[in-house]
């Protein structure tokens, strides 16, 4: 599947995911942001140089993609971390992740 990747740890944060579901009624972006900032102050804490993310919510959770990815960089920009990583299912993500 592509080749080997050496992994020291997996995080599975989900405790804001769960409620990060995209609504038309209801801005939820902070919810989803704070899923990413969570995620990035627990691999500080246990020294991670190297983080990838998927695209959060983007899924089940029907979140629109463009809108999870503007949201996705916005939480990341300013983290103290040495390679941050976006690892996603298609095109259609990836081409949303890109940024210009």
């Amino acid at each position: 599947m592509g080749g080997a990747s050496r992994v020291a740890t997996i995080l599975n944060l989900v405790s804001s995911a769960d409620r990060a579901v995209w609504l038309a009624t209801e801005d939820r972006s902070t919810l989803l942001a704070d899923c990413y900032r969570k995620s990035l102050r627990v691999a500080a804490e246990l020294g991670a140089q190297t983080i990838a993310f998927p695209a959060i919510s983007t899924g089940i959770y029907r979140w629109l993609v463009e809108d999870a990815a503007r949201i996705a960089h916005e939480a990341v920009e300013d983290a103290s971390a040495g390679v941050i990583r976006f690892v996603l299912f298609d095109q259609r993500a990836y081409d949303a992740f890109v940024r210009p």
